[in-house]
């Protein structure tokens, strides 16, 4: 059974990592070439494939959460106790600090300064005369973050999802076209600590509260969505105790304290593989 120092590690790993591969893709191609169709599209693919990497790696030790408006959303819906929770989220808030400050590290000052360290700010002006208001900039973030957190619950949280085969593939798609819809408009961070770490590495808190409020309450809907229309009336065969996205094997699960699985309902509802259907 995975430990919650355990957890919080994964998590603050695979937040760092969002933040150095992610926020370094701005930093470094929109730095140097600026905001185009390719550098968005570059930007969106060096994104979606370390989460969807991270997920895959760390998927079975913290449910690979690395976005407090996950966590959230997953504490919402019963999936995860509240003290873990939280400690997710601290974890989650320090990795995205230290991803960023290793990048202010690694990067020329000259050059990490011309994104701010790929913080999250809203484009007021879209040019011709086009204007962007923090309101829609919050409707934005929210509609991206309810499409990921959705893709979660629906691959990783449904105990019929696929988690163990591709769900890292396919949360990690949706942030990829997320940005492309909505980075040149927001920059399409989906999650709190992705903005937090930047924006305090480099003392750019434009907007900060858009990345706050629209990620939380687009994740929230989407969890209350899934679980209100899904989950609600379904008999759930494996409690998701060992890990809040995800979920252990049957067979580990029903040995914990507290668990109502016996021997004989792993072996009626489990194929030995972990999942059931």
């Amino acid at each position: 059974m995975k430990s919650i120092p355990q957890q919080a590690i994964a998590e603050f790993i695979g937040t760092l990592a969002l933040v150095f591969i992610g926020a370094g893709a701005v930093s470094v191609i929109v730095g140097l070439g600026g905001l185009n169709a390719s550098s968005l599209l570059a930007v969106a693919l060096a994104f979606g494939l370390i989460l969807a990497i991270m997920v895959s790696n760390l998927g079975h030790i913290s449910g690979a959460h690395f976005n407090p408006a996950v966590t959230l959303a997953v504490w919402v819906t019963g999936k995860i106790e509240s003290v873990r929770a939280g400690v997710y989220i601290v974890a989650q808030l320090l990795g995205a600090v230290a991803g960023a400050a290793l990048l202010r590290l690694a990067l020329p000052e000259a050059l990490w300064k011309r994104t701010s360290l790929g913080a999250t700010t809203v484009t007021h002006q879209l040019g011709s005369g086009i204007t962007f208001s923090n309101g829609r900039a919050v409707l934005v973030e929210a509609m991206l973050t309810f499409f990921l957190v959705f893709t979660v619950f629906a691959m990783a949280v449904d105990d019929r999802g696929v988690f163990k085969s591709i769900a890292g593939l396919g949360i990690g798609l949706v942030l990829t076209f997320d940005i492309i819809v909505g980075g040149a408009l927001t920059g399409a961070s989906m999650n709190p600590a992705r903005s937090f770490g930047p924006a305090l590495m480099a003392a750019k808190w434009t907007d900060f509260w858009v990345y706050v409020l629209g990620p939380v309450t687009g994740a929230i809907i989407a969890g209350a969505v899934y679980w209100l229309v899904f989950l609600r009336d379904r008999e759930v065969a494996a409690p998701r105790t060992e890990q809040p996205i995800g979920g252990g094997p049957e067979e580990d699960l029903a040995d914990q304290p507290g668990s109502d699985l016996d021997d004989a309902d792993v072996s009626e509802g489990s194929d030995g593989e972990g999942d059931t259907a």
